[in-house]
Formats: structure tokens, C-alpha cells, sequence
């Protein structure tokens, strides 16, 4: 059967106008500046397109026009599904998501694996500027971000010359941590860190991977824990501590495990995040250990569920890094004159940590 003819074309921004009988500029405003127009006139503008079946301005075609893409790019250290797992990270994205919605932009993710290092993503990106949110140091897609000619925030790590940045003071909270404990009477303590470099560690982190760590937050964090507890007494070469590539209580969990094997009479397990220190609640109550009467467990990040399990711990306010981090890119800066927002962190003392029993008391009761 032959095809019609007769079949209509969609329509296009000047047949539109012209049907409307009005310019080419007053259509487009009615998509993109409708403040330009009366109510009514908007909405004939409109009610025709729908008619007439035109779907809008081109938004690839604008951009090129316009060399803004309407679009802030996150760049996450994880896989996609990490933003919206985790709670910190999710409170950031909310906090980065409403800054965006203030300044009317689009926000777009892009996950940059840490066990991949395609960083395509990171260059066809149609965005107007990056927020980096927690990589090393040593990561290629960091690498590709700063080689695009766009703005950048940097939220908790890596800190670099002449590039924005946000986040805590991470050695002056942890060491919050460190002195409750020290003023409890803790000396024998273990740890449990995050992943402290691109290659994959499940288990015991010398003193060298720790001085060595490219992620700088966690180094941060075990550097100000070496610092205070050394300062007490405590040789820093016996403290065990073990590294965790996955970020979940899971791996909390086997983390406290491996601890308590290497040295069974610990008297406090510092975890580096609130995470950590869930999955080490949970392996603590499965092997019989009451907290904090056998076993003091401290975190860091004052996450909701932390917070709820009355963990001690160190809290630190996602929502505003999120809005501190999108209003830092989205403001106009002076080159060459990088910014830096320090973020306010609060020790909760909660009702897992006391003073250390003793190791008759621990094994055979009061």
C-alpha cells in the first residue's frame, strides 16, 4: 500500500511562529523566559504547540548556541547506586540537589568507579561545572575533570592547590573522639578504617599503607588517632588496624571480626565511619559482648540510624556540605583565588562508650 503523501511534518520553532503569527524569539521565550510573556499569550503559545505536535526547543541545539549546559556534574568515587544507598552520601546529594534547584540548574551523576578507569563519562558530560565529591588523590577521573575548562568544588578530598573546597576539619574531629576515649582510660584500642587507596585491601593496614593512603580523609583520621593516642602513651605500631575496601556494615562486621582475632582484649574498636561501626555493633552482640559494659564502639559521620543505635560518634552536617558545595560552584569566583569552607563537626557522646573493664571483669564478670 503506497504511503501518504499527505502526512503532516512536525512542526518546527519558525512554523510554529508563523502560525501564531508571532516572532521566533516569542515562542522561544515561552520555554525558556516565560517571564517575558503575558500568562495568555504563554499559554496560546503552548496550547498551539501541543496542536501542532512541536516538542520544544532543542536542548542539544541550545546548548551549542549558548555554550551552557544548564547542568551540574557530581563525580562520585562509587558506583551509581552508592548516592542513593548511603546515608551520608544521600544527605550531601539532597543538600547539592536543593542548591541546584535555588540557582535553577539540572544536576547530573556520574559515577566513577573505583575498580574502572574509563573516564568517558567524565568527558562527554554536558554539564557547566563539577562538584568531586570524596576521591583520592590519584584518581583518573579527577584527572579528566580538572582537564575540562570548567569550575570545580572538591568536597572532603583529595585538597588541592587553586581548587574550591568543602568539608570538616577531619583530624581536629577524630581527635574529639580520641581524647574521650583517652579520658576514659582506653589504651588498648583497635581500628577500622575505610579504604585507603584505589587497590583493594580486606584486611590489616601497616603503619606504611596508612602513611601512604591517597585517600585523604581516612589518612587524615588514622593520622590524628596515631597522634593522640602516642601522645597518652600508646605505641602506635601495636594498634591494629584493618581496612575495608566496601563501605557496609557487612563489611563492619567482618572488620570487627578480624580485629578481636588479631587481639581478642581490646577495650575499644574506633571505626572511621558510622557504617563501620554499625556492622562492628552487630559482631559484637553476636559474640556475646555487651556494649559498652565489654566493649567501647565509637564512629564517625552522626548518621541517622548511628544516631539511633545511641553510637558515640562524630557528626557532621551532610545537608549543608551539599549546599555549600553547589553554591560554591554556581557563585561567581576571582581566578586563581581558590575558596575554602570549613565545616562545623559535633562529638555525640552516646551510650556506646564507657571506661574499659578490666580483662578479669571482661571474661568472668564484676
Amino acid at each position: 500500500m503506497a504511503r501518504s503523501t499527505n502526512a503532516r511534518r512536525p512542526a518546527t520553532l519558525a512554523s510554529l511562529a508563523a502560525e501564531l503569527g508571532v516572532s521566533r524569539t516569542t515562542v522561544s521565550n515561552a520555554y525558556n523566559r516565560p517571564d517575558q510573556l503575558s500568562p495568555e499569550l504563554r499559554k496560546r503559545v503552548l496550547e498551539t504547540a501541543r496542536r501542532l505536535g512541536y516538542p520544544g526547543p532543542d536542548p542539544v541545539a541550545r546548548s551549542l548556541r549558548t555554550r551552557k549546559a544548564g547542568a551540574v556534574g557530581l563525580l562520585l568515587t562509587e558506583n551509581l547506586s552508592y548516592a542513593f544507598r548511603d546515608p551520608g552520601a544521600v544527605g550531601f546529594l539532597e543538600g547539592l540537589a536543593l542548591a541546584c534547584e535555588d540557582a535553577g540548574q539540572g544536576l547530573t551523576l556520574i559515577p566513577a568507579s573505583p575498580e574502572r578507569e574509563d573516564v568517558a563519562a567524565v568527558h562527554r558530560a554536558g554539564v557547566d561545572g563539577f562538584v568531586v565529591y570524596s576521591v583520592p588523590e590519584d584518581d583518573p577521573h579527577l584527572a579528566a575533570v580538572l582537564e575540562r575548562p570548567v569550575p570545580v568544588v572538591v568536597c572532603d578530598q583529595p585538597r588541592l592547590d587553586n581548587v574550591d573546597w568543602v568539608g570538616p576539619d577531619d583530624r581536629k574531629a577524630i581527635k574529639s573522639v580520641a581524647d574521650h576515649l583517652i579520658g576514659l582510660g582506653h589504651r588498648r584500642i583497635g581500628v577500622l578504617c575505610m579504604r585507603l587507596a584505589r587497590g583493594r585491601n580486606d584486611g590489616p593496614a601497616s603503619v606504611q599503607r596508612q602513611a601512604n593512603a591517597s585517600f585523604h580523609v581516612q589518612k587524615a583520621r588514622l593520622t590524628a588517632l596515631a597522634e593522640a593516642f602516642s601522645e597518652a602513651g600508646v605505641d602506635w605500631t601495636t594498634v591494629p588496624v584493618v581496612e575495608r575496601f566496601d563501605h557496609t556494615t557487612a563489611s563492619g562486621a567482618s572488620a570487627a571480626a578480624q580485629l578481636l582475632e588479631i587481639d581478642p582484649d581490646i577495650t575499644a574498636i574506633v571505626c572511621t565511619s558510622d557504617i563501620l561501626a554499625l556492622g562492628a555493633l552487630s559482631e559484637a552482640r553476636n559474640r556475646g559482648l555487651r556494649v559498652p559494659e565489654d566493649l567501647t564502639i565509637t564512629g564517625f559521620d552522626g548518621i541517622p540510624d548511628a544516631e539511633r543505635a545511641g553510637l558515640t560518634t562524630v557528626r557532621q552536617p551532610w545537608l549543608e556540605k551539599g549546599r555549600a558545595a553547589g553554591r560554591l560552584l554556581l557563585e561567581t569566583s576571582e581566578p586563581g583565588r581558590p575558596r575554602h569552607i570549613q565545616l562545623e563537626t559535633q562529638l555525640i557522646t552516646g551510650s556506646t562508650s564507657a571506661p574499659p573493664r578490666s580483662a578479669e571483669e571482661r571474661w568472668f564478670g564484676p
